[in-house]
């Protein structure tokens, strides 16, 4: 059998359908598995054993040239020669359903209640229920792992095998320490109201006497990175590729974040986190475990109308976090 996996972004929604991998090789490791990504977030899904072609596409360069849709156009209609016997939109957009469309004839997909854009539930020929509130990790269960009949209990979740790979090309030697716990910050995300405080971070940093590490992906993000270094002793990283910062995250002993895709990359590699919710909700975005927390601030966010002037994340207390730091790490709670 043969299928396709359309989730196209971003990274924290790839990965959180990535679980869905290890459990469909595990009943049938005959299934030949191909994944269709946006090529910014194609690293992400490199090296993974379970899927046998990832396709790059680049449906946003669309928004910036027009003309483009038709290039993009013909190199996905080409894939449909792959002859899919089931073709599975797990993102549950207009644009993904017609990626999906022009994969193949039979195609799954959320039903019109489960999914905010819910035209794109017309162009499946087979349609999942699924509460478009309910946890993110358990809709890719029911959309991926529904149509092929697999059944994953909440204990076999738990259980995971870590499921991001990685070649180790960057030597992280000078940055890790072996005499102090090594805390990875993600001080970045898609939205400013996703984003902590860069000078409460600063305080979280000089309230433990622990080895910090700053990942940033663009300017801004390594702007607030400086500042919190200039505040505290955390050392700015260097600029990592995605295959970098796989790894790096399998290495440290926590990983303190926003609600974006690197912070998700440590529950994909079984490594202890907090993840940090303001305008978002913490209770969909992410699975807590023994060894993944999550703090919220006290809004009540509605998962089918996100408010982005909802800044309420830069109220959470500092010294909450640093006190969910220590229980993970030093009081052995998790």
């Amino acid at each position: 059998m043969k299928i396709a996996i359309v989730k196209l972004s971003a990274m924290g929604d790839i990965i959180h359908a990535m679980v869905t991998l290890q459990f469909i090789k595990k009943i049938n490791p005959s299934i030949k598995i191909d994944w269709f990504v946006e090529e910014a977030f194609a690293e992400v899904l490199r090296d993974n054993p379970h899927i046998n072609n990832i396709y790059p596409v680049n449906l946003k360069s669309i928004k910036k040239n027009k003309m483009k849709f038709f290039s993009q156009f013909s190199l996905i209609k080409k894939y449909s020669k792959n002859k899919y016997d089931l073709v599975i939109d797990a993102q549950g957009l207009i644009k993904s359903a017609i990626v999906a469309k022009l994969l193949g004839k039979k195609r799954v997909g959320f039903s019109k209640t489960s999914t905010r854009e819910s035209l794109a539930s017309s162009l499946y020929s087979h349609k999942i229920e699924s509460d478009y509130s309910k946890n993110v990790i358990e809709r890719n269960l029911d959309v991926i792992l529904k149509p092929l009949e697999i059944k994953v209990s909440k204990e076999q979740l738990l259980k995971k095998e870590p499921f991001l790979f990685f070649n180790e090309r960057f030597d992280f030697s000078e940055y890790l320490k072996n005499n102090k716990k090594n805390i990875l910050l993600i001080v970045g995300a898609s939205w400013p109201s996703k984003i902590y405080s860069k000078e409460k971070f600063a305080k979280i940093c000089n309230s433990l006497d622990e080895n910090f590490l700053i990942a940033w992906g663009n300017e801004e993000e390594k702007s607030m990175a400086e500042y919190i270094s200039s505040n505290s002793k955390a050392v700015v990283l260097p600029k990592l590729t995605l295959n970098d910062l796989k790894a790096l995250v399998a290495k440290v002993d926590l990983v303190v974040g926003n609600d974006t895709g690197p912070t998700h990359m440590a529950w994909a590699l079984n490594i202890p986190s907090i993840t940090i919710f303001g305008c978002t909700p913490g209770y969909r975005n992410t699975y807590q475990t023994d060894l993944n927390k999550i703090i919220e601030s006290k809004s009540k966010v509605n998962p089918e109308k996100l408010n982005r002037e909802d800044f309420s994340i830069q109220n959470i207390d500092e010294e909450k976090i640093t006190s969910m730091i220590k229980e993970i790490l030093f009081e052995g709670k998790c």
